[in-house]
């Protein structure tokens, strides 16, 4: 869902900073995460000579909420045109660019919002090496048309060198013990016996009231849809970065699994929420929604979990 909310889709790139800003770089279990526009944040992320193996966020979908000002879609297409220049300029030869959208609505039209993204990415040089689909059960009940359950991931890289690692996130095999019955593997397991590739697509709640990571955020990242990229994508050690941090999933994931997080956020009070949710994350007492959990089936005992 969308990670950041902005009060203004025009003044994200000259809203001054608000508190100090933090020191930069950060440290494994001290991530550096500001109350300051992505701009301003990655200028001096860019002055430190930092570089990102893994930048994933979710921006502002121009539906005008109350996190943004509705624009024209040309207009927010060339925001977000600054925005992913300089997220390219940050990122690690082998790193990944991860950029998850929805839909933007004009006048009951759907535009799909990775589809006009798409020639932006282009035009940097970068390969599209996923389009992944996350499907959730929830969401708003459309009158005129399908109701929306999807919104999509586009796993972006400079080059055919990047980093990634299938086996920290493959999950159960169908059949876990089947087996060869011919040719000169006959009776060994068929399969990989660490699970299998998750596909893309990809199937866990959103971010809605009964959701054990639940804040006032009204489009809130669960934190399992990082994980899966920061695991893949990056190793110990490895720099993450949200440009859009709102209440501070993706540096959450990142420090689940001892990266390197960095963050920011114009909004005060989700900056301020995701400090909070650090500190708890310190503290042992966090609570997320395991990845890999089932999702909950009424007609099984317990749900099926």
């Amino acid at each position: 869902m969308q990670l950041q909310l902005h009060s203004d889709l025009q003044s994200r790139q000259s809203t001054p900073a608000e508190p100090a800003a933090p020191t930069i770089p950060a440290s494994e279990g001290q991530p550096a995460i500001a109350c300051e526009n992505n701009a301003d944040f990655m200028n001096r992320l860019e002055t430190a000579g930092l570089q990102m193996k893994l930048i994933v966020t979710s921006p502002p979908y121009n539906l005008g909420k109350d996190y943004e000002t509705r624009t024209t879609l040309d207009s927010y297409l060339e925001t977000q045109r600054s925005v992913i220049e300089q997220c390219v300029r940050l990122l690690h030869p082998q790193g990944s660019l991860c950029w998850q959208v929805g839909n933007y609505i004009d006048d009951g039209e759907v535009v799909p919002l990775d589809s006009v993204l798409y020639p932006i990415f282009r035009d940097q040089g970068l390969k599209l090496r996923n389009r992944i689909v996350w499907h959730f059960g929830h969401g708003l009940h459309a009158s005129k048309r399908l109701s929306g359950r999807y919104e999509t991931i586009n796993w972006w890289t400079k080059g055919d060198d990047y980093t990634w690692d299938l086996d920290p996130i493959r999950v159960p095999s169908k059949y876990p013990g089947k087996r060869h019955y011919k040719g000169p593997n006959v009776g060994q397991l068929s399969g990989n016996a660490n699970g299998k590739n998750p596909s893309d697509v990809w199937e866990f709640p959103n971010v809605k009231s009964n959701h054990p990571e639940k804040t006032v955020h009204p489009c809130q990242f669960p934190v399992e849809l990082v994980e899966r990229l920061v695991l893949s994508m990056t190793d110990e050690g490895d720099a993450v970065f949200d440009p859009y941090m709102g209440v501070g999933s993706a540096v959450i994931a990142a420090l689940m699994h001892r990266r390197i997080a960095y963050g920011c956020d114009i909004v005060p009070e989700y900056v301020e929420i995701a400090e909070q949710r650090i500190q708890t994350w310190r503290d042992g007492t966090l609570r997320t929604r395991p990845m890999g959990k089932p999702i909950y089936d009424p007609s099984l005992p317990r749900g099926g979990h």
